[in-house]
């Protein structure tokens, strides 16, 4: 049994069947081209390679704000089901993941800071609070070299 204390670590599996919902049986995440390259329960990251197919602004190759605040909320969810999996390690690694069934966004911003102008971007997100009904997020969308181009907060229903 785990004690608050103790550091939780998830089992590869357990990543590896999250990244595989997360990238391929969430049919709007390909499209983005979302990818997960970590997942811990303070903290998830992934990333997005920019393709002519997420291009908003013709003239300067700018991502379209529906991708970034898409994969913020997409991130942000991530986060969420990372902070709930974390709890009930106790829990065989595929029952864990059973239990988003519920998991939706209420309440969504994004700040777009600066254009989103590369070749690959960066998102990062992490849980505020996890109540037993809603839990609050905060995620960032980056330039390759970490310069911060958009934030999100957002609300989830978790029950």
């Amino acid at each position: 049994m785990l004690k608050a204390s103790d550091p939780v670590q998830f089992e590869p599996q357990f990543v590896a069947a999250l990244r595989e919902v997360f990238e391929q049986r969430i049919a709007f995440n390909q499209v983005l081209g979302l990818k997960i390259t970590d997942v811990a329960p303070q903290l998830v990251q992934g990333r997005i390679a920019m393709r002519p197919e997420l291009i908003g602004h013709a003239a300067y190759e700018r991502i379209h704000g529906g991708v970034i605040s898409a994969a913020l909320d997409s991130m942000g969810g991530l986060a969420v089901m990372a902070a709930i999996c974390a709890k009930h390690m106790d829990d065989a690694p595929l029952q864990r993941l059973h239990r988003f069934s519920r998991l939706g966004t209420i309440d969504l911003r994004v700040d777009y800071l600066r254009p989103g102008i590369g070749k690959e971007f960066l998102l990062r997100a992490e849980v505020l609070r996890l109540g037993s009904r809603v839990a609050n997020t905060r995620m960032e969308f980056l330039a390759a070299d970490g310069t911060l181009l958009s934030t999100g907060t957002a609300a989830y229903i978790v029950s």
